[in-house]
């Protein structure tokens, strides 16, 4: 196969950059789903969009290639690019152009108008080559279904017209610049943000997830699902990425970590039947199904499961762990019962007495608390978990520390 900057299937190359770019754990030795030959194409086409952004290291298995990336110099999410090389064919640039040119004049035009000034106007001279009426149909069917033209019916004729555009891209360039890199679709933004001639360069963030960007297509889907109550199939990775399952779910929620930027799904599962959560990044491919019609009530039962979640995580047996944590606090530490009150989600904080105040909860999975738990060792005097194993957990973590520091108050 010859290389070429253009692809077709955006989903293979996801999977190409997402395990040969950004994580990193294959080298080309280790590539064995294809030839070699095709592991190198999609290489140089990969590296023809982000080949400032690339690095490499050496290690026994070979060379691996990765993206590096310092957020404090990168403006424009460089994602981006890959979603921009998508190839078309000769009748889909022609019709472009032709549709448009002729669409320009103020007028509405049928099917059959518009394929007799083609043939005229633009491919008379050309004996051997012509465009039929379906060809330009579903050309149209496209267009009208992104916006960009309308149709209605006049007469018998089903009549197309350019949509009109009043909108001043100049007013908006600075909210286009902030929303390409801040929103989970961005790349969009993206897109408009390519009609400027002149870029806006100096909105950078701290924390930028930009590896997410290769999840767009899954999460417009699971947004277009959202919006329509639609079921969907899903084909999912396992853990290992050596097997793929396939699934239908109905999509309720988007669930966004402040911070990893990773993405989830919220669905009801109908095989399980149950709530559950996937990684946008684990689902390789993402259809929709027919519609939903008892979806409020689906809705309802995830809303129900919202009130007991600390993050993603529901357990096996959607049990839950009553977990409860005292801390001293000291007479000018306001601070901590604050920092309580503003990350509690779904728990209660009250005072015991003036330098001693509980959090308790009841979640799902008491062990996904485990993390925030850690950031007040030194200042828990009891906790108690219906979940054995999260307090046998921090109880060894304890020990470990001991170990490792020595066994001295300011250690633990």
């Amino acid at each position: 196969m010859a290389y070429s900057e253009l692809i077709k299937n955006f989903s293979k190359i996801r999977e190409y950059m997402s395990q040969f770019y950004i994580y990193g754990f294959k080298s080309r030795n280790e590539y064995n789903a294809k030839s070699a030959r095709s592991y190198d194409n999609e290489r140089r086409r990969i590296e023809s969009w982000l080949g400032d952004y690339m690095s490499f290291h050496q290690n026994s298995s070979g060379k691996n290639i990765f993206i590096s990336v310092d957020s404090r110099n990168v403006f424009h999410n460089p994602l981006y690019n890959a979603f921009k090389a998508k190839s078309f064919t000769d009748n889909d640039i022609i019709l472009h152009f032709y549709i448009f040119d002729i669409l320009s004049r103020n007028t509405a035009k049928s099917i059959r108008e518009i394929a007799d000034v083609i043939s005229s106007d633009y491919l008379s001279m050309f004996d051997d080559y012509q465009i039929d009426e379906s060809t330009i149909r579903k050309k149209l069917k496209e267009y009208e279904k992104l916006g960009i033209i309308k149709s209605e019916k006049r007469g018998k004729e089903l009549v197309f017209f350019r949509n009109e555009d009043n909108v001043d891209l100049k007013s908006w360039k600075d909210s286009v610049a902030f929303f390409s890199e801040e929103d989970p679709l961005g790349v969009i933004g993206s897109y408009i943000l390519d009609k400027y001639d002149d870029a806006t360069d100096y909105f950078t963030f701290k924390h930028h997830y930009i590896l997410h960007a290769l999840e767009s297509e899954i999460l417009y889907t699971i947004f277009q699902a959202v919006r329509e109550h639609k079921a969907t199939e899903i084909e999912v990775y396992s853990h290992k990425k050596s097997n793929i399952g396939v699934y239908k779910i109905l999509p309720i929620k988007i669930y966004i970590s402040t911070q990893g930027g990773r993405r989830y799904v919220m669905a009801y599962h109908y095989r399980f039947k149950k709530i559950i959560f996937y990684r946008l990044d684990s689902i390789k491919k993402i259809l929709l199904k027919e519609t939903e019609n008892e979806y409020e009530k689906y809705y309802e039962t995830a809303e129900n499961v919202e009130k007991n979640l600390w993050g993603v995580s529901i357990g096996r047996n959607h049990n839950l762990d009553r977990i409860e944590m005292t801390l001293f606090v000291g007479d000018d530490e306001q601070y901590i019962v604050n920092r309580l009150n503003r990350e509690k989600r779904c728990g209660e904080v009250f005072a015991i007495d003036k330098n001693h105040y509980k959090f308790t909860a009841e979640i799902y999975d008491a062990m996904e608390m485990m993390p925030w738990i850690r950031t007040f060792i030194g200042r828990i005097t009891k906790l108690e978990c219906s979940g054995k194993a999260v307090v046998d957990t921090f109880n060894a973590d304890l020990a470990e520390m001991k170990r490792m520091y020595g066994d001295n108050d300011y250690a633990v």
